[in-house]
């Protein structure tokens, strides 16, 4: 595989992902993704997506409900 930004090998790895979102920050420290070899870039895979956006949405929800308790 080809890195998008600098075209070096993309190499498997662990890499950390955040993300700020509705007035919170999550913060994982080891998800699988493809890593470029030169310039660190991670991509990931349609799974790893699948499964941040599967704890997200329900980090929403579970806000939400908070919310509406508070």
């Amino acid at each position: 595989m080809e890195c998008l930004h600098c075209k070096a090998e993309m190499i498997r790895g662990i890499v950390p992902f955040s993300v700020d979102r509705n007035g919170y920050h999550v913060s994982w420290s080891r998800i699988p993704a493809w890593v470029c070899s030169q310039c660190g870039e991670p991509f990931f895979e349609e799974t790893e997506i699948n499964h941040i956006q599967s704890a997200l949405y329900r980090l929403d929800k579970e806000t939400i409900e908070m919310l509406k308790a508070a």
